[in-house]
């Protein structure tokens, strides 16, 4: 039904001589929250929604509707058409668009165990097990987290395409929280802080997550955080944990890499870029070290695709290379503007009612040689650091500070002692550049952030980042209170 209401949809645009497309998206979400044993949140949501674009004179125009009724189609239609007319009277930047290919498939992903399938009470008795885990007399609150989502999207154009995606999507964590003896509120998170972890599927993530496994280490870790010091303010070589490493890619690479803010276009909500466009080519971002790659086929991943919002095939290509900036995450449009003949295939929206903007896919930071034997032992003194508690970087992306939950100090190549409150800060390109050693691919993971904002009205989106334990010198540190 969804197809064929869809290439209605296309036959009124090729009635009107438009250039368009369509997306028809059914999206079902639920999610559980239990806190210290007891369940505190069951939240479903389900939702059928239509939108049509609309290009004319170099801008586009947009419209949607939750009514997928024939008599709606000409209405909607024209909303766009208004839209696009009145946005090319106060474009900024004259473009077209870069080919798209004419495009028949459908892609999915399998969820080897359906959450939507399987009873909630199930679901519910595997949170109980697993806060059992968590339980110990110091711990005053224990969080898990259970969310699934599943996209079904159709995508028509004018120009001949018809595309159908499958994407289910699990998340899953849990945190534990304490007070030490300062009064100072601590908390451990796994398998990572803000959201858990994400991937592409089903239930079966919950194992692969190793949830239960990791419980006992994440709690002893909270326990040492109760007797533990703060860093002292100083410069000092830091080796930074794979988990952390994923916020640091994402808030200082990847939104700064957005073609839409180094045009300009986002500029009202979160800020534009530090980057310019003279800098493609020849801007060293990084050391020689950095290689990032945008990466939209890496299996399971929560910035997979089959293809964008605009029917774009997903892509893998680079961002850096040797530290220098090669190209960014663009759209048909903004690749047009600057002169390419290509799109990073990027464009998303968090459903049918949203306009389509880029979005990161998995941007990578790619693995290098050392081992984590390697990147501690080769450092005198300096610190550990993992899983991000907070995060401060300026609109144009280039000023940062960043909290973790935990830090070990590393004395002569050795973790000597955990401690507490730890933060460091720095210049974007002034800290890559002080990347002296990537972690191997024994320290890369894959790691899906559910809840990226951007774009007026605000948009929440998944997205992902391959990242491996990395090593910094001449970093600033500190703690809460003394930076």
């Amino acid at each position: 039904m969804h197809k064929n209401f869809a290439l209605l949809v296309v036959d009124e645009l090729r009635r009107r001589g438009l250039t368009g497309d369509v997306r028809v998206e059914r999206l079902d979400e639920e999610h559980l929250l239990m806190e210290n044993g007891i369940v505190h949140r069951i939240q479903r949501h389900s939702e059928e929604a239509w939108n049509v674009r609309v290009f004319v004179k170099g801008a586009w125009g947009f419209a949607a509707s939750t009514r997928l009724q024939v008599d709606e189609i000409p209405r909607v239609v024209e909303r766009a058409r208004i839209q696009a007319r009145a946005n090319a009277g106060v474009r900024v930047w004259g473009y077209d668009l870069t080919p798209a290919p004419v495009v028949k498939a459908t892609w999915e992903v399998e969820a080897k165990e359906d959450p939507f399938r399987i009873p909630l009470e199930e679901k519910l008795e595997r949170l109980a097990r697993l806060d059992r885990e968590l339980m110990a007399p110091f711990v005053v609150r224990r969080e898990i987290f259970l969310s699934s989502i599943r996209q079904h999207k159709i995508f028509a154009s004018t120009w001949g395409s018809l595309i159908e995606q499958h994407i289910p999507k699990i998340g899953v964590g849990y945190s534990v929280a304490a007070l030490d003896r300062d009064g100072d509120f601590q908390v451990r998170s796994f398998p990572s802080s803000h959201g858990g972890n994400w991937a592409l599927g089903g239930l079966e993530w919950l194992t692969r997550f190793r949830l239960v496994e990791e419980a006992p280490r994440v709690v002893e870790e909270l326990e040492r955080l109760l007797h533990a010091r703060p860093l002292p303010a100083e410069e000092a070589t830091v080796v930074i944990a794979s988990d952390q490493m994923a916020l640091q890619v994402h808030e200082s690479v990847g939104h700064a890499l957005e073609l839409d803010r180094i045009l300009g276009y986002e500029a009202s909500y979160a800020g534009t870029s530090w980057v310019e466009l003279e800098d493609f080519g020849r801007l060293r971002y990084g050391s020689p070290l950095m290689h990032v790659v945008a990466d939209a086929t890496h299996p399971h991943a929560l910035g997979s695709f089959g293809y964008d919002d605009e029917g774009i095939p997903a892509r893998r290509y680079t961002l850096i290379e040797e530290g220098v900036l090669r190209s960014a995450l663009s759209s048909r449009d903004t690749a047009a503007a600057i002169g390419e003949n290509e799109s990073g295939g990027t464009v998303r929206a968090q459903s049918a009612l949203h306009l389509p903007i880029i979005r990161m896919t998995n941007v990578n930071l790619l693995p290098g040689d050392h081992s984590l034997e390697a990147l501690i032992g080769e450092v005198d003194h300096g610190y550990l650091l993992a899983t991000n508690r907070s995060w401060s970087i300026d609109m144009k992306r280039l000023n940062f500070q960043f909290a973790t939950e935990i830090a070990w100090r590393i004395e002569k190549g050795k973790l000597v002692e955990v401690m507490k409150n730890p933060v460091y800060y720095g210049i974007t390109p002034e800290f890559w550049r002080h990347m002296d050693a990537v972690g191997d691919a024994t320290t890369w993971t894959m790691w899906g952030v559910p809840n990226c904002g951007k774009g007026e009205p605000p948009q929440t989106m998944g997205v992902g980042h391959g990242t491996p334990y990395a090593r910094f010198r001449r970093v600033r540190v500190g703690s809460t209170g003394n930076v």
